[in-house]
């Protein structure tokens, strides 16, 4: 079995833990799934020697525990700046620039006290995510991140803009 192969499946493993987060309304029980999904796809991207993306969701799979259990502004600055370092010491061109942009929006959503900003920063970081991974050729994770936004979106529908017409 390749590498490619193991990293594909991998992907596919965290695809269910994408899926599950959005569907939740509970700020921590989203960040909690996230956590998971991160340890599987830092694990792929490692496999895939994508060392910038590897490292960044490292700091991320962290970063989700961690923000469990708080949304210290401070902390979303420690994160961040781990990220800027991590993707200096990795740095590969447009790629690593691709994924610093995704972690970055998604360390600003993980440390939001409000769920519904969280969701709206959390699409815009999957979708520099998205590009990323087409660029590196792993189409398990094109569609994961695919499906996180529709997952997100749909989450979005059931707890705000629904919510908005019906009153």
């Amino acid at each position: 079995m390749s590498l490619f192969f193991i990293s594909q499946v991998l992907v596919a493993i965290a695809i269910c833990f994408d899926l599950m987060s959005f569907q939740f309304k509970e700020r921590r029980k989203i960040v909690a799934c996230l956590f998971c999904a991160g340890v599987l796809i830092s694990s792929h991207f490692i496999l895939l020697e994508q060392w910038t993306a590897a490292s960044l969701m490292v700091i991320a799979t962290i970063r989700y525990l961690v923000s469990i259990f708080s949304t210290s502004p401070k902390l979303k600055y420690l994160f961040g700046s781990a990220s800027l370092i991590a993707t200096v010491l990795t740095y590969s061109g447009l790629i690593s620039i691709l994924s610093f942009l995704a972690s970055s929006f998604q360390t600003v959503a993980a440390f939001n006290k409000d769920d519904k900003r969280l969701r709206e920063l959390m699409v815009v970081g999957t979708s520099f995510w998205l590009v990323h991974n087409y660029l590196i050729g792993s189409p398990t994770a094109v569609i994961m991140e695919a499906l996180f936004i529709g997952s997100n979106l749909v989450g979005y529908y059931r707890y705000y803009y629904k919510k908005e017409v019906m009153i």
